[in-house]
Protein backbone atom coordinates (compact mmCIF):
# COMPACT_ATOMS: atom_id res chain seq x y z
CA UNK A 1 0.00 0.00 0.00
CA UNK A 2 1.11 3.50 -0.42
CA UNK A 3 3.74 4.63 1.89
CA UNK A 4 1.69 7.29 4.56
CA UNK A 5 0.09 3.83 5.28
CA UNK A 6 2.76 0.87 4.97
CA UNK A 7 4.76 3.30 6.70
CA UNK A 8 14.92 -4.34 14.92
CA UNK A 9 17.42 -6.47 16.31
CA UNK A 10 16.33 -10.18 16.45
CA UNK A 11 14.77 -11.26 20.40
CA UNK A 12 13.88 -14.48 21.40
CA UNK A 13 10.07 -15.41 20.47
CA UNK A 14 7.78 -18.15 20.81
CA UNK A 15 5.28 -19.05 18.17
CA UNK A 16 1.64 -19.05 17.39
CA UNK A 17 0.86 -20.45 14.28
CA UNK A 18 -3.04 -21.69 13.70
CA UNK A 19 -2.77 -24.88 11.65
CA UNK A 20 -6.32 -24.70 10.47
CA UNK A 21 -9.82 -22.85 10.73
CA UNK A 22 -9.95 -24.39 14.27
CA UNK A 23 -9.41 -23.57 17.51
CA UNK A 24 -5.63 -23.61 18.09
CA UNK A 25 -4.22 -22.68 21.85
CA UNK A 26 -1.50 -19.85 21.85
CA UNK A 27 1.28 -21.94 23.21
CA UNK A 28 4.86 -20.74 24.10
CA UNK A 29 7.25 -22.60 22.72
CA UNK A 30 11.34 -21.66 22.25
CA UNK A 31 12.09 -20.26 18.86
CA UNK A 32 14.41 -22.21 17.01
CA UNK A 33 16.64 -20.54 14.42
CA UNK A 34 15.77 -21.72 10.88
CA UNK A 35 12.26 -22.68 12.21
CA UNK A 36 9.07 -20.85 11.02
CA UNK A 37 5.22 -21.72 11.38
CA UNK A 38 3.52 -20.26 8.38
CA UNK A 39 0.11 -19.71 8.59
CA UNK A 40 -1.56 -20.12 5.00
CA UNK A 41 -5.11 -18.55 4.84
CA UNK A 42 -7.80 -19.61 1.72
CA UNK A 43 -8.10 -17.44 -1.15
CA UNK A 44 -10.78 -14.71 -0.25
CA UNK A 45 -14.08 -13.56 -1.79
CA UNK A 46 -15.17 -10.37 -0.87
CA UNK A 47 -17.90 -9.29 1.72
CA UNK A 48 -18.64 -13.08 2.24
CA UNK A 49 -18.52 -14.58 5.67
CA UNK A 50 -16.00 -17.83 6.86
CA UNK A 51 -17.06 -20.47 8.22
CA UNK A 52 -14.95 -20.90 11.57
CA UNK A 53 -15.29 -23.83 14.72
CA UNK A 54 -17.81 -22.91 17.06
CA UNK A 55 -16.81 -20.92 20.16
CA UNK A 56 -15.95 -23.27 23.24
CA UNK A 57 -18.22 -22.86 26.20
CA UNK A 58 -17.77 -20.20 28.20
CA UNK A 59 -16.84 -22.23 31.25
CA UNK A 60 -14.89 -24.95 29.50
CA UNK A 61 -12.35 -25.05 26.61
CA UNK A 62 -9.02 -23.20 25.47
CA UNK A 63 -10.41 -19.83 25.53
CA UNK A 64 -10.98 -19.91 29.48
CA UNK A 65 -7.62 -22.13 30.41
CA UNK A 66 -6.19 -19.57 32.86
CA UNK A 67 -9.13 -17.79 33.95
CA UNK A 68 -8.36 -17.81 37.37
CA UNK A 69 -5.26 -15.70 36.63
CA UNK A 70 -7.02 -13.23 34.00
CA UNK A 71 -9.57 -12.21 31.90
CA UNK A 72 -10.45 -13.35 28.50
CA UNK A 73 -10.96 -11.14 25.79
CA UNK A 74 -11.65 -11.23 21.90
CA UNK A 75 -9.05 -9.58 19.55
CA UNK A 76 -10.37 -8.40 16.12
CA UNK A 77 -7.43 -7.80 13.76
CA UNK A 78 -7.46 -5.98 10.69
CA UNK A 79 -5.59 -6.96 7.50
CA UNK A 80 -4.73 -5.90 3.71
CA UNK A 81 -5.68 -8.62 1.73
CA UNK A 82 -4.51 -7.28 -1.34
CA UNK A 83 -1.38 -9.17 -1.36
CA UNK A 84 -3.17 -12.59 -1.42
CA UNK A 85 -1.68 -13.20 2.29
CA UNK A 86 -4.95 -12.58 4.06
CA UNK A 87 -8.80 -12.85 4.16
CA UNK A 88 -9.94 -9.94 5.48
CA UNK A 89 -10.98 -9.80 9.57
CA UNK A 90 -9.42 -12.32 12.13
CA UNK A 91 -11.41 -13.09 15.41
CA UNK A 92 -9.03 -14.73 18.26
CA UNK A 93 -9.63 -15.24 21.90
CA UNK A 94 -7.08 -14.41 23.95
CA UNK A 95 -6.79 -15.13 27.89
CA UNK A 96 -4.43 -12.37 29.97
CA UNK A 97 -3.23 -14.84 32.19
CA UNK A 98 -1.78 -16.98 30.17
CA UNK A 99 -1.27 -15.41 27.10
CA UNK A 100 -3.15 -18.68 25.07
CA UNK A 101 -4.94 -17.33 22.01
CA UNK A 102 -7.68 -18.99 19.67
CA UNK A 103 -8.61 -18.16 16.19
CA UNK A 104 -12.05 -18.49 16.61
CA UNK A 105 -13.80 -16.83 13.71
CA UNK A 106 -12.84 -14.66 10.51
CA UNK A 107 -14.92 -12.42 7.56
CA UNK A 108 -13.88 -11.82 4.06
CA UNK A 109 -13.52 -7.92 3.26
CA UNK A 110 -11.37 -6.09 1.39
CA UNK A 111 -8.49 -4.58 3.15
CA UNK A 112 -10.12 -4.36 6.48
CA UNK A 113 -7.40 -2.15 7.32
CA UNK A 114 -8.69 0.09 10.39
CA UNK A 115 -11.92 -1.59 12.51
CA UNK A 116 -14.13 0.03 15.05
CA UNK A 117 -16.26 -1.37 17.57
CA UNK A 118 -19.69 0.16 18.62
CA UNK A 119 -20.37 0.84 22.29
CA UNK A 120 -22.90 -2.02 22.65
CA UNK A 121 -20.26 -4.37 21.28
CA UNK A 122 -22.39 -5.66 18.65
CA UNK A 123 -21.21 -4.24 15.52
CA UNK A 124 -17.84 -4.08 13.91
CA UNK A 125 -16.96 -1.23 10.82
CA UNK A 126 -13.90 -1.87 8.99
CA UNK A 127 -13.10 0.51 6.29
CA UNK A 128 -11.96 -1.23 2.37
CA UNK A 129 -9.10 0.68 1.67
CA UNK A 130 -9.07 1.14 -2.20
CA UNK A 131 -8.29 1.68 -4.71
CA UNK A 132 -4.26 2.51 -2.53
CA UNK A 133 -1.13 3.06 -4.98
CA UNK A 134 -1.78 1.95 -8.72
CA UNK A 135 -6.06 2.10 -8.44
CA UNK A 136 -7.73 4.62 -10.63
CA UNK A 137 -8.28 7.91 -9.21
CA UNK A 138 -12.41 7.64 -10.36
CA UNK A 139 -12.74 4.04 -7.75
CA UNK A 140 -13.77 4.73 -4.05
CA UNK A 141 -13.41 3.27 -0.95
CA UNK A 142 -15.54 1.38 1.06
CA UNK A 143 -16.74 1.09 4.75
CA UNK A 144 -18.37 -2.29 5.76
CA UNK A 145 -21.03 -3.27 8.72
CA UNK A 146 -20.89 -6.66 10.98
CA UNK A 147 -22.89 -7.90 13.13
CA UNK A 148 -20.42 -9.32 15.71
CA UNK A 149 -21.97 -12.37 18.20
CA UNK A 150 -19.73 -11.91 21.35
CA UNK A 151 -20.48 -15.55 22.81
CA UNK A 152 -19.26 -17.40 19.90
CA UNK A 153 -17.23 -14.25 18.11
CA UNK A 154 -18.74 -14.69 14.95
CA UNK A 155 -18.84 -11.65 12.42
CA UNK A 156 -22.04 -11.37 10.04
CA UNK A 157 -21.91 -9.09 7.11
CA UNK A 158 -25.13 -6.17 6.97
CA UNK A 159 -23.83 -3.90 4.19
CA UNK A 160 -21.19 -2.09 2.57
CA UNK A 161 -21.22 1.72 0.99
CA UNK A 162 -19.23 3.74 -0.67
CA UNK A 163 -16.56 6.04 1.76
CA UNK A 164 -16.95 8.72 -0.51
CA UNK A 165 -13.32 9.16 -1.41
CA UNK A 166 -10.21 7.48 -1.85
CA UNK A 167 -8.15 5.53 0.51
CA UNK A 168 -10.60 5.13 4.00
CA UNK A 169 -7.74 4.65 6.64
CA UNK A 170 -9.51 5.35 9.93
CA UNK A 171 -12.78 5.41 11.55
CA UNK A 172 -14.84 6.88 14.58
CA UNK A 173 -18.40 6.79 15.93
CA UNK A 174 -19.58 9.97 17.64
CA UNK A 175 -20.13 9.66 21.45
CA UNK A 176 -23.95 10.07 20.68
CA UNK A 177 -23.44 7.15 18.48
CA UNK A 178 -25.34 8.24 16.03
CA UNK A 179 -22.75 8.49 12.92
CA UNK A 180 -19.81 6.84 12.11
CA UNK A 181 -16.94 9.14 10.51
CA UNK A 182 -14.46 8.08 8.14
CA UNK A 183 -10.67 9.42 6.91
CA UNK A 184 -10.35 9.42 3.84
CA UNK A 185 -6.38 9.74 3.04
CA UNK A 186 -6.44 10.04 -0.42
CA UNK A 187 -3.49 9.53 -2.38
CA UNK A 188 -5.21 10.79 -5.67
CA UNK A 189 -5.18 14.50 -6.01
CA UNK A 190 -8.22 14.51 -7.54
CA UNK A 191 -10.85 13.92 -4.85
CA UNK A 192 -7.75 14.43 -2.56
CA UNK A 193 -8.52 14.12 1.31
CA UNK A 194 -11.66 14.28 2.88
CA UNK A 195 -13.60 12.77 5.81
CA UNK A 196 -17.50 11.60 5.25
CA UNK A 197 -20.22 11.12 7.89
CA UNK A 198 -22.87 8.28 7.95
CA UNK A 199 -25.81 7.15 9.95
CA UNK A 200 -26.07 4.42 12.24
CA UNK A 201 -29.49 2.66 12.16
CA UNK A 202 -30.30 0.71 14.79
CA UNK A 203 -29.95 -2.71 13.53
CA UNK A 204 -26.12 -1.46 12.91
CA UNK A 205 -26.50 -0.92 8.94
CA UNK A 206 -24.67 2.02 7.64
CA UNK A 207 -26.20 4.32 5.49
CA UNK A 208 -24.72 6.55 2.91
CA UNK A 209 -22.71 9.42 3.62
CA UNK A 210 -24.97 12.48 4.82
CA UNK A 211 -21.84 14.81 4.55
CA UNK A 212 -18.54 14.98 3.09
CA UNK A 213 -15.82 17.60 4.11
CA UNK A 214 -12.61 17.84 1.71
CA UNK A 215 -9.50 20.49 2.48
CA UNK A 216 -7.46 22.59 0.63
CA UNK A 217 -3.67 22.86 0.70
CA UNK A 218 -0.16 21.00 0.38
CA UNK A 219 3.04 20.84 2.25
CA UNK A 220 6.74 21.11 1.58
CA UNK A 221 7.52 17.54 1.35
CA UNK A 222 7.08 16.60 -2.70
CA UNK A 223 5.33 13.49 -3.64
CA UNK A 224 3.80 13.50 0.48
CA UNK A 225 2.16 16.75 0.61
CA UNK A 226 0.97 17.76 -2.76
CA UNK A 227 -2.66 18.09 -1.56
CA UNK A 228 -4.68 17.24 1.28
CA UNK A 229 -4.18 13.79 3.04
CA UNK A 230 -6.78 13.47 5.92
CA UNK A 231 -5.24 10.49 8.38
CA UNK A 232 -7.82 10.60 11.43
CA UNK A 233 -10.83 11.99 12.92
CA UNK A 234 -11.23 12.20 16.30
CA UNK A 235 -13.90 13.24 18.65
CA UNK A 236 -12.97 15.23 21.92
CA UNK A 237 -13.99 13.42 25.47
CA UNK A 238 -16.92 15.99 26.24
CA UNK A 239 -18.13 15.14 22.68
CA UNK A 240 -18.30 18.52 21.10
CA UNK A 241 -15.54 18.68 19.13
CA UNK A 242 -14.09 16.66 16.24
CA UNK A 243 -10.83 16.59 15.13
CA UNK A 244 -9.47 15.87 11.84
CA UNK A 245 -5.63 15.71 11.52
CA UNK A 246 -4.85 16.53 7.55
CA UNK A 247 -0.56 15.07 6.63
CA UNK A 248 -1.00 16.89 3.72
CA UNK A 249 -1.24 20.52 4.54
CA UNK A 250 0.16 20.11 8.56
CA UNK A 251 -2.83 21.06 10.25
CA UNK A 252 -5.31 19.33 12.84
CA UNK A 253 -8.46 20.90 11.68
CA UNK A 254 -11.40 21.49 14.36
CA UNK A 255 -15.09 21.29 14.02
CA UNK A 256 -17.82 21.62 16.23
CA UNK A 257 -20.42 19.22 16.52
CA UNK A 258 -24.17 19.90 16.54
CA UNK A 259 -26.58 16.42 16.29
CA UNK A 260 -29.38 18.46 16.73
CA UNK A 261 -28.46 21.13 14.33
CA UNK A 262 -30.41 24.45 14.88
CA UNK A 263 -31.32 27.51 13.32
CA UNK A 264 -27.98 29.31 15.19
CA UNK A 265 -25.68 26.37 14.37
CA UNK A 266 -24.04 25.59 10.49
CA UNK A 267 -25.16 22.14 10.82
CA UNK A 268 -23.64 18.91 11.95
CA UNK A 269 -20.18 19.81 11.77
CA UNK A 270 -18.90 23.46 11.73
CA UNK A 271 -15.80 24.71 11.88
CA UNK A 272 -14.61 26.41 14.96
CA UNK A 273 -13.32 30.08 15.68
CA UNK A 274 -9.85 29.22 15.25
CA UNK A 275 -10.67 26.39 12.78
CA UNK A 276 -7.40 24.39 13.02
CA UNK A 277 -4.03 23.88 14.88
CA UNK A 278 -0.99 24.37 12.44
CA UNK A 279 1.69 22.11 13.04
CA UNK A 280 5.78 21.95 12.10
CA UNK A 281 6.07 22.51 8.06
CA UNK A 282 6.60 19.30 6.95
CA UNK A 283 5.63 16.91 10.02
CA UNK A 284 2.69 15.32 8.62
CA UNK A 285 0.01 15.19 11.81
CA UNK A 286 -1.26 11.30 11.32
CA UNK A 287 -2.98 9.79 14.55
CA UNK A 288 -4.22 12.16 18.10
CA UNK A 289 -5.42 10.53 21.41
CA UNK A 290 -6.73 12.12 24.59
CA UNK A 291 -6.02 11.27 28.11
CA UNK A 292 -8.59 9.92 30.22
CA UNK A 293 -9.05 13.33 32.01
CA UNK A 294 -9.49 15.20 28.52
CA UNK A 295 -6.95 17.60 29.62
CA UNK A 296 -4.30 16.45 27.45
CA UNK A 297 -4.13 15.47 23.56
CA UNK A 298 -1.13 13.50 22.16
CA UNK A 299 0.23 13.91 18.10
CA UNK A 300 2.17 11.72 16.38
CA UNK A 301 3.66 12.97 13.18
CA UNK A 302 4.25 10.64 10.55
CA UNK A 303 6.95 12.30 8.63
CA UNK A 304 9.32 13.76 11.24
CA UNK A 305 8.28 11.09 13.74
CA UNK A 306 7.38 12.92 16.54
CA UNK A 307 4.90 12.61 19.66
CA UNK A 308 3.11 16.21 20.40
CA UNK A 309 1.98 17.40 23.27
CA UNK A 310 -1.10 19.55 23.91
CA UNK A 311 -3.37 20.73 27.08
CA UNK A 312 -6.75 20.86 25.65
CA UNK A 313 -9.72 22.91 26.37
CA UNK A 314 -13.09 23.42 25.22
CA UNK A 315 -12.52 22.87 21.59
CA UNK A 316 -9.05 24.36 21.80
CA UNK A 317 -5.45 22.66 21.83
CA UNK A 318 -2.87 24.75 23.13
CA UNK A 319 1.16 22.74 22.42
CA UNK A 320 3.21 22.53 25.33
CA UNK A 321 6.08 19.63 23.87
CA UNK A 322 7.53 17.58 21.11
CA UNK A 323 9.42 15.07 21.56
CA UNK A 324 11.16 13.21 18.54
CA UNK A 325 10.69 9.49 17.86
CA UNK A 326 14.24 9.13 15.77
CA UNK A 327 17.48 7.77 17.91
CA UNK A 328 20.57 9.82 18.21
CA UNK A 329 22.28 9.56 15.13
CA UNK A 330 19.62 7.36 13.15
CA UNK A 331 19.56 8.72 9.41
CA UNK A 332 17.59 6.34 7.68
CA UNK A 333 14.07 6.05 6.34
CA UNK A 334 11.17 7.13 9.78
CA UNK A 335 7.72 7.22 9.46
CA UNK A 336 5.76 8.14 13.08
CA UNK A 337 2.74 5.63 13.27
CA UNK A 338 -0.14 4.39 15.85
CA UNK A 339 0.26 6.11 19.47
CA UNK A 340 -1.65 4.74 22.79
CA UNK A 341 -1.80 5.12 26.40
CA UNK A 342 -2.02 2.38 28.98
CA UNK A 343 -4.79 1.76 30.90
CA UNK A 344 -4.26 3.75 33.46
CA UNK A 345 -2.69 6.73 31.91
CA UNK A 346 1.07 6.42 32.99
CA UNK A 347 2.62 5.48 29.87
CA UNK A 348 2.61 6.09 26.18
CA UNK A 349 3.95 4.34 23.27
CA UNK A 350 4.11 4.88 19.64
CA UNK A 351 5.41 3.60 16.20
CA UNK A 352 8.15 4.44 14.36
CA UNK A 353 8.43 2.53 11.07
CA UNK A 354 10.66 3.09 7.83
CA UNK A 355 13.80 1.40 8.61
CA UNK A 356 13.60 2.05 12.71
CA UNK A 357 10.96 -0.68 12.93
CA UNK A 358 10.13 0.46 17.13
CA UNK A 359 7.84 0.61 19.60
CA UNK A 360 8.76 3.50 21.76
CA UNK A 361 8.05 4.17 25.06
CA UNK A 362 7.41 6.94 27.49
CA UNK A 363 6.51 8.40 30.90
CA UNK A 364 3.67 10.57 31.47
CA UNK A 365 4.26 12.90 34.28
CA UNK A 366 0.71 13.00 36.06
CA UNK A 367 1.17 16.83 36.66
CA UNK A 368 1.51 18.25 33.13
CA UNK A 369 0.96 15.34 31.09
CA UNK A 370 4.32 16.08 29.38
CA UNK A 371 6.47 12.82 28.08
CA UNK A 372 9.81 11.43 29.24
CA UNK A 373 11.49 8.52 26.74
CA UNK A 374 11.62 5.66 28.75
CA UNK A 375 13.31 2.70 26.37
CA UNK A 376 13.16 1.77 22.39
CA UNK A 377 11.67 -1.60 21.79
CA UNK A 378 12.23 -4.10 18.31
CA UNK A 379 8.96 -4.94 16.67
CA UNK A 380 10.99 -8.03 15.13
CA UNK A 381 9.66 -7.28 11.91
CA UNK A 382 8.46 -4.57 8.99
CA UNK A 383 6.19 -1.70 9.11
CA UNK A 384 4.86 -2.01 12.43
CA UNK A 385 1.23 0.50 11.85
CA UNK A 386 -1.21 -0.14 15.05
CA UNK A 387 -0.74 -1.85 18.16
CA UNK A 388 -3.15 -2.45 21.01
CA UNK A 389 -2.60 -3.04 24.63
CA UNK A 390 -5.33 -5.00 26.37
CA UNK A 391 -7.74 -4.03 29.20
CA UNK A 392 -5.94 -5.40 31.65
CA UNK A 393 -2.62 -3.33 30.48
CA UNK A 394 -1.04 -6.64 31.07
CA UNK A 395 0.04 -7.44 27.00
CA UNK A 396 0.84 -5.04 24.32
CA UNK A 397 0.30 -6.89 20.58
CA UNK A 398 1.36 -4.76 17.99
CA UNK A 399 1.64 -6.19 13.69
CA UNK A 400 4.49 -5.87 11.47
CA UNK A 401 2.67 -5.29 7.67
CA UNK A 402 5.15 -6.32 5.55
CA UNK A 403 6.30 -9.16 7.82
CA UNK A 404 3.30 -11.09 7.96
CA UNK A 405 3.44 -11.49 11.78
CA UNK A 406 2.61 -10.28 14.72
CA UNK A 407 4.05 -10.24 18.25
CA UNK A 408 2.64 -9.90 21.63
CA UNK A 409 4.64 -8.78 24.40
CA UNK A 410 4.01 -9.26 28.08
CA UNK A 411 3.74 -6.00 29.47
CA UNK A 412 4.47 -4.64 33.39
CA UNK A 413 2.05 -2.35 34.50
CA UNK A 414 3.78 -1.02 37.25
CA UNK A 415 7.24 0.08 34.93
CA UNK A 416 5.31 -0.32 31.30
CA UNK A 417 8.30 -2.51 30.34
CA UNK A 418 7.85 -5.11 27.66
CA UNK A 419 9.33 -8.23 28.14
CA UNK A 420 12.26 -9.91 26.25
CA UNK A 421 10.86 -12.97 24.68
CA UNK A 422 7.20 -11.93 22.99
CA UNK A 423 5.12 -14.17 21.43
CA UNK A 424 4.39 -14.48 17.25
CA UNK A 425 1.62 -15.05 15.59
CA UNK A 426 2.04 -15.58 11.94
CA UNK A 427 -1.12 -13.80 9.74
CA UNK A 428 -0.66 -12.10 6.21
CA UNK A 429 -0.81 -8.29 6.56
CA UNK A 430 -1.70 -7.22 10.23
CA UNK A 431 -2.55 -3.66 10.57
CA UNK A 432 -5.58 -3.00 13.20
CA UNK A 433 -6.20 -4.76 16.20
CA UNK A 434 -9.20 -4.22 19.24
CA UNK A 435 -9.61 -5.87 22.35
CA UNK A 436 -13.79 -6.75 22.87
CA UNK A 437 -15.06 -8.14 26.35
CA UNK A 438 -17.47 -10.90 25.40
CA UNK A 439 -19.31 -10.72 28.38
Amino acid sequence: MHPSHSCGADMPASTIAPQDARLTPFRSAAWTKGLALMLSFAAAQAFAQTPAAPAPDAASGAATAGAADGEVYDLLIGTYTGVGKSEGIYVYRFDTGNGELSRIASAQTVNPSYLVVSRDRNYVYAVNELPGDNGPASQRGGVSAFRFDRASGQLSFLNRVSSDGNDPCYLAISPDGKYLLTANYSVAANPGGSFAVFPLAADGHVGPSVLTVHHEGGGPVKGRQDNSHVHSTVFSPDGRSLFAQDLGVDKVFAYRYTPEPSANSRGLFGPTQGRYTPIKAGSGPRHLIFDERGTHAYLTTELNASVLVFDYHDGQLTPVQTVSMIAPGFKDKIGGGALHLSPDGRFLYATNRGDANELIAFAVDPRNGHLKLLKRYSTLGKTPREFAIDPSGRWLVVGNQESDSAYFFRRDPATGELASDPKRLSIGSPVDFKFVSPS
